[in-house]
C-alpha cells in the first residue's frame, strides 16, 4: 500500500513507520520538524520525509493515513484526509491490522520504566533465538531501528503448556490513540504477555483523576485471557491494586529484596549487588531458589526491576530458558535518551535523559550518582509534558532532585496553563534552596546553557532531563564544554 503517516517525527509513529515500511509498504511522512535522533532514523530507513503540514502531502492521494495522538482535528492534512474519504487510522489501528493478528503479544505498560523493560525483552527474546517482532518507543544504541517485523513460521510452546506464536513486544502507553480515538492506546494491542511496571497518576490532560487513569490500567490488565500470564511489580501499591481487582490470567509478582510487597510473596526478588563501571550487578531468586548473580550495563535499582519483569515474562511467558536469559542480559545495549552519556568535553560527562516524571527523576538521579560517586552532578530539567507543566507534582520535584548539587530550570514547555495550575517555578527553587540545593529558574534555554556551563567543572556530571527536544541544548553545551578544550 501507498501509507503516509501525519506527525511521524515522534518516537512512535516514526517507528511505525519504519515497520510499515519494512512490511514493504510505500511510506511517506509529515512533521513540523525532523530532528535527531529520530529525523535522521526515518531517511535512513527510506521514508520519505515531509516538511510542515500541507494538503498537497496527501498527492497522489495514498492509499492510508495514519494521524499521530499530537495532531489535532485541525491538522490541514488529517482534514484534508477526511474531506477527501481517504482511509484514515492511528498507530493502535494500523498495528492492529498488519502485525498484531499473526502474532503473541508482549505488552509493556507502566507510568515508568515501559521502554527500557521493552528493549530488555526484546533483547532477550532475540537472543534466545525466537526472533521477536518489536515497536519501542525509543532508538536503541546498538543498530538503528526501533521496530521489527514478527517472524510467521514458529509457534512456541511456552512454559505451563500455553501455545504461542511468534513474539511481538510492544511498549503499551496509556496515552489517548488520537483526536478521533481518545481511549488509551494499549487497550488496542491484544496483550497475550503483559508487565505492569508501576502506576502513578499522569497524564493530567488525559485522565483528570487519579481513579480515571486507574480505570486505565484495569481495563489493559483485564484484556490478558485466563492462558496469558500478567508480570506485576508487587512493591508498587496502585499496581497491587489494579491488578488484583482486574486480573484473569496468572500473575507473576517481582521485587527488589526489602521492599515492601503489600502482601504479594514475589516469585521473581532482585537483590542489587555492587555497581562498578556503570554495571550493575543482583542476585536473582525464582520462586525462592537463587539463580545466580546477573550483571546488567546500566546502573540503577530501578533498572534492576526493569530487567526482573523482562526476564519474567519472557521465561514465564515465552518458555526462555534461564541460563540463556542471564548471559544476553550482560550484553545489553540500553536504550537512547536513558541515561546516554553524549561525551565527557574538558573532562564533564554530559546525559541525556527522558525523565520528567518526579520518581523518574529521582530514579535517574540515583542511577547517575551509582555510576559516579564521586562526582558533583548538575541537573538541567524542562517542566514540558502536560503533567510536569502543573503543580500536580509541585512538592514531590523538590524531593525529586535530592541528588543533585545545583538544579537549572527551563521555563515551562506550556504557557498557557492559569496561573493556579501551573507548576511554580519560583516556589521550586525556594523549596529546592530550604533542602540544600542549588537551584536557578532560569528565563530562557540561552540563560541555562550559559549558567550550567559557566559552573561546571572537570570531574562534574551534567543531567539533561526533558521528554523532549529540549530546544537543542545538548549540542550547545557540547559544544560550549568543548570550547573550553585546549587546543589539540
Amino acid at each position: 500500500m501507498r501509507i503516509h503517516v501525519v506527525g511521524v517525527s515522534g518516537t512512535g509513529m516514526g517507528a511505525l513507520a519504519g515497520l510499515l515500511l519494512e512490511l514493504g509498504h510505500e511510506v511517506s511522512g509529515s512533521d513540523v520538524a525532523f530532528d535527531p535522533p529520530m529525523g535522521p532514523a526515518l531517511e535512513s530507513w527510506g521514508v520519505r520525509c515531509l516538511r510542515g503540514f500541507d494538503p498537497a502531502h496527501l498527492e497522489p492521494a495514498p492509499e492510508l493515513v495514519g494521524v499521530g495522538n499530537v495532531c489535532r482535528r485541525d491538522n490541514p492534512e488529517a482534514v484534508a484526509a477526511h474531506e477527501r474519504g481517504l482511509e484514515v487510522t492511528h498507530i493502535a489501528g494500523a498495528l492492529a491490522r498488519f502485525v498484531l493478528e499473526g502474532s503473541s503479544p508482549l505488552v509493556v505498560a507502566g507510568t515508568h520504566g515501559k521502554t527500557t523493560t521493552t528493549a530488555l525483552a526484546t533483547w532477550l527474546l532475540e537472543r534466545a533465538g525466537l526472533e521477536p517482532g518489536f515497536l519501542v518507543g525509543g532508538l536503541p544504541r546498538a543498530g538503528d531501528r526501533s521496530f521489527r517485523a514478527p517472524a510467521r513460521r514458529q509457534r512456541l510452546a511456552a512454559l505451563g503448556g500455553a501455545m504461542r506464536r511468534a513474539p511481538f513486544v510492544i511498549e503499551g502507553d496509556e496515552y489517548d490513540t488520537a483526536y478521533f480515538e481518545k481511549t488509551a492506546k494499549f487497550l488496542h494491542y491484544r496483550p497475550e504477555v503483559a508487565i505492569v511496571t508501576s502506576v502513578e497518576h499522569d497524564h493530567v490532560d488525559i485522565y483528570p483523576t487519579l481513579e480515571s487513569y486507574l480505570e486505565a490500567f484495569r481495563r489493559f490488565v483485564a484484556l490478558v485471557p485466563e492462558s496469558g500470564l500478567v508480570v506485576a511489580c508487587a512493591q508498587e501499591p496502585l499496581v497491587v491494586k489494579i491488578v488484583g481487582e482486574a486480573a484473569r490470567a496468572q500473575v507473576a509478582w517481582y521485587a527488589l529484596e526489602g521492599e515492601d510487597t503489600h502482601g504479594m510473596p514475589p516469585h521473581w526478588l532482585a537483590a542489587p549487588a555492587a555497581t562498578a563501571g556503570g554495571v550493575q550487578t543482583f542476585d536473582l531468586y525464582a520462586g525462592g531458589v537463587s539463580c545466580g548473580r546477573l550483571a546488567l550495563p546500566i546502573p540503577g535499582r530501578h533498572n534492576v526491576l526493569n530487567a526482573t519483569a523482562a526476564i519474567a515474562a519472557v521465561t514465564q511467558g515465552f518458555g526462555v530458558r534461564l541460563t540463556d536469559a542471564a548471559p544476553a542480559l550482560a550484553s545489553f545495549p540500553g536504550v537512547r535518551r536513558r541515561q546516554e552519556l553524549l561525551g565527557a568535553p574538558a573532562g564533564v560527562a554530559v546525559y541525556d535523559d527522558f525523565a520528567h516524571h518526579p520518581t523518574a527523576v529521582r530514579e535517574t538521579l540515583a542511577a547517575l550518582a551509582s555510576r559516579h560517586p564521586e562526582a558533583r552532578l548538575l541537573v538541567a530539567f524542562e517542566p514540558r509534558s502536560a503533567t510536569a507543566c502543573r503543580r500536580l507534582h509541585q512538592e514531590a520535584y523538590a524531593a525529586a532532585f535530592d541528588g543533585a548539587a545545583g538544579v537549572y530550570l527551563a521555563p515551562l514547555g506550556r504557557t498557557n496553563l492559569p496561573p493556579a495550575e501551573a507548576l511554580d517555578l519560583g516556589r521550586l527553587v525556594s523549596d529546592l534552596t530550604d533542602r540544600g540545593r542549588a537551584a536557578r529558574a532560569c528565563g530562557s534555554l540561552d540563560e541555562l546553557v550559559s549558567a550550567i556551563v559557566g559552573e561546571a567543572r572537570p570531574g562534574d556530571v551534567i543531567a539533561l532531563l526533558s521528554n523532549g527536544a529540549f530546544g537543542g541544548v545538548h549540542a550547545r553545551v557540547l559544544s560550549a564544554l568543548q570550547a573550553r578544550e585546549p587546543p589539540g
